[in-house]
């Protein structure tokens, strides 16, 4: 019998690109909203206090283990942004279309060869709410901004990251593909060599 578990996001583009591996783990993924839970504010300083903070809160209010990616697109001509704040990155949560609008705003007079950036995922799993241990995996894709968007997969910045190993955007990724090389897919692969 699988063990339920908890996905602490309300990212719908999150809970599909992770319930098939977690399951694949031994897990029976429920999403935290589809027990009614909604996302505790973010208000950490770093990917891991913030998958912490999730993952905490859904535990708590589900009574059951939890499994939280906190996760963003670190520029380095930008200092590090959208980082932290890349759901929210042009101020209205989960806008993707806007938060890709403003970034592409931010580098346009930035050349192709200063647009490096980085998908960053962590991913935590906690047994309860108050779990002294839990396991922290993290993962990273290296690419480049391009100047306009490619691709119609994938959700966030996928359309603007270009992977030079890959060729293409993430968006130009089949799904079945990018499941196996993202930041997260990375990072699951930590989590999993710890569980």
């Amino acid at each position: 019998m699988k063990q339920k578990i908890v996905l602490a996001t309300g990212n719908k583009g999150k809970v599909k690109e992770m319930a098939d591996v977690l399951s694949d783990f031994g897990f029976e993924v429920i999403a935290q909203t589809d027990l009614g839970i909604e996302s505790p504010e973010e208000t950490g300083l770093t990917f891991v206090e913030n998958a912490l903070l999730k993952a905490r809160y859904a535990s708590e209010k589900s009574g059951l283990p939890a499994i939280a990616d906190d996760s963003g697109l670190v520029v380095s001509a930008l200092n590090g942004a959208p980082g932290l704040y890349s759901a929210r990155y042009a101020g209205e949560e989960g806008n993707d279309a806007k938060n890709r609008e403003k970034l592409l705003a931010e580098l346009a007079h930035i050349a192709q060869e200063q647009r490096q950036a980085k998908f960053v995922s962590c991913i935590v799993f906690l047994q309860h709410p108050t779990d002294p241990s839990p396991i922290i995996a993290e993962g990273e894709c290296c690419g480049v901004i391009g100047f306009e968007e490619k691709g119609e997969n994938g959700f966030g910045y996928d359309s603007l990251f270009f992977s030079p190993e890959q060729g293409c955007t993430f968006a130009e990724l089949e799904t079945a593909e990018k499941k196996k090389i993202s930041h997260r897919a990375k990072a699951l692969s930590v989590l999993k060599s710890k569980l």
